[in-house]
This record gives C-alpha cells, structure tokens and sequence, in this order.
C-alpha cells in the first residue's frame, strides 16, 4: 500500500490543505517512527505504523476549518471517524482505525455522548500498540503551528481542558515512549 497515492486522490498537490496535510503528517509520522526506533523492545509493525501515521487525517477536508484550508461541512471533531469511512472503503479498515481513535488520548463511548459529540457511539480509544504511538506522536504538532513541536507540558495543559483522565493516559505514554 502507498499512502501518498490515496493521500493524492483526496488531496490536490500545490493546495494550500496539501502543504498542510503533508507537513503535519510527515512530522507526526516522523515522531512516530523516532519512539520506535528508541524503543526496538515494543515490536511494533513499522510499516504499518508509517502509512497510518501518514493517513490519520485523511478525513480532514470534509470538516470546516478554514484556518487549516478545509472547506467541508462537517464539525473538525468528525475528522477521525470519516477519515476510517473514507479508509474502509478504499480497503485499509485496519489503517481506518487509526484515523478514529487518535482524537485526544481517545474518546470512550461515555465521553462522546455525555459530551453530545457529532460522531458515532462506540468507543473511539486506541487499542493496539501502533495506534497509541500514532495517538501520542499527534499530541506534539498541530495543522497551525506546522513544523513547530510542542512541548509536554503543553500538551498536559491542553489535554487537560478535556479531562483529568486525558492527561493521565497521555503520562502512561510518556514513561512509554520518550
């Protein structure tokens, strides 16, 4: 599987949301890659690891965001799961499940109806190890602050606007992974 062909058929090279969509996803997927290669004893699927890293928001132009270059008509918080749809049908529903479970640390079914989120009800946690790794490499780069890391300590602060629980599992991946 190549991502950048799927990547090139949702996004146009030399667009705005391209440049956007490739810096962040190469900058996520290079943090990725960079724990795995500190950590050999995780025995993660590498290959695997690099594509979903360059998909995970594969779903991002379907959402209104103006300042990252969307024009969609979905709320930014549907990204990840339309990102899986749009995954599932080009036959990568493996790589989809990356796309769904790295908002946050995760979403639990709980959180996303006590919230009233846009999205499905099911649980939208990472569960494999590839998947947290993707998750926790995202907490670091952000579509509009593109190539510019941030720190842990600002990663807790933001986390923690959306519950305690958020920045206790994304601690558990510090002591993991850095």
């Amino acid at each position: 599987m190549d991502p950048y062909t799927i990547i090139r058929k949702y996004y146009k090279e030399g667009t705005k949301i391209y440049d956007i969509y490739m810096s962040h996803c190469t900058d996520v997927t290079n943090k990725a890659l960079n724990i795995v290669n500190k950590h050999p004893e995780l025995a993660v699927d590498v290959k695997f690891l690099e594509e979903a890293a360059m998909l995970h928001d594969i779903g991002i132009f379907k959402t209104n965001s103006p300042k990252i270059a969307c024009e969609g008509d979905m709320p930014y918080i549907c990204h990840g799961y339309l990102g899986n749809e749009i995954l599932v049908n080009e036959g990568y529903p493996k790589h989809g499940l990356v796309c769904e479970r790295h908002t946050g640390t995760g979403l639990s079914l709980d959180t996303i109806i006590q919230r009233g989120l846009p999205i499905p009800h099911r649980d939208m946690r990472p569960q494999s190890l590839e998947e947290k790794i993707l998750c926790f490499a995202d907490k670091f780069y952000s579509k509009s602050q593109l190539g510019k890391e941030k720190t842990v300590k600002r990663i807790r602060q933001s986390l923690k606007r959306h519950g305690w629980h958020q920045v206790e599992i994304f601690d558990e991946w510090c002591e993991l992974f850095l």
